[in-house]
């Protein structure tokens, strides 16, 4: 890792930092792109699975394991968060167009309370609520041998191996299928500072 990469994941502090650097300092990319950390700081952009990675990598040299979860949905895309645990309760930082999907204080005390804090917030453009199950963590020291983390190239490896791995639904079917649309007050709210 460069210094000056080092530099700016330390000059963050915290997670709290984390996020407010990717709300404030990177801006909403909406290519078919998936930036390593590196590349997200050169080009001051990234979506959520980019932000996910950025995020993991601060983390990481904060002193907190390179966690990812991912959260499935339907006629949706999927989200990704890197996560972190403060006194064995869960938190999340997140990269979003839409402001409810961003990050969470370390208050969950499971994987499944923090990806259920994100259902009311989740839903497409015709006002479905789509969320529909999250994985376990996943430990980005497995992809350290791609240099993830720092390397000049995309790493797709990463999602990929997402899209394999088990998840748990949020809940049982016939619950998910008598849900609500989204009230216009709501759905306005989530798109509060969206860059279009």
């Amino acid at each position: 890792m460069r210094r000056m990469e080092r530099k700016l994941y330390r000059s963050l502090k915290t997670p709290y930092g984390v996020q407010r650097y990717l709300d404030e300092q990177i801006r909403y990319n909406k290519a078919e792109t998936c930036y390593s950390p590196r590349l997200v700081q050169r080009h001051g952009k990234a979506h959520c699975m980019e932000g996910a990675l950025f995020a993991a990598a601060a983390l990481r040299e904060l002193g907190h394991p390179p966690l990812l979860v991912d959260l499935t949905s339907v006629r949706d895309d999927d989200h990704v968060l890197a996560v972190y645990r403060v006194h064995g309760h869960w938190g999340s930082v997140a990269k979003s167009n839409y402001s409810g999907l961003r990050g969470r204080e370390p208050v969950y005390r499971s994987l499944r309370e923090l990806a259920i804090s994100y259902f009311e917030h989740y839903y497409n453009i015709a006002g479905e609520k789509t969320l529909r199950g999250y994985s376990r963590p996943v430990n980005l020291k497995r992809f350290d041998c791609i240099e993830w983390a720092t390397a000049d190239r995309e790493v797709w490896e990463i999602p990929e191996y997402l899209c394999t791995i088990s998840h748990s639904s949020i809940a049982p079917p016939a619950i998910l299928r008598r849900l609500n649309p989204m009230d216009p007050r709501s759905y306005g709210a989530g798109e509060y500072g969206m860059q279009r």
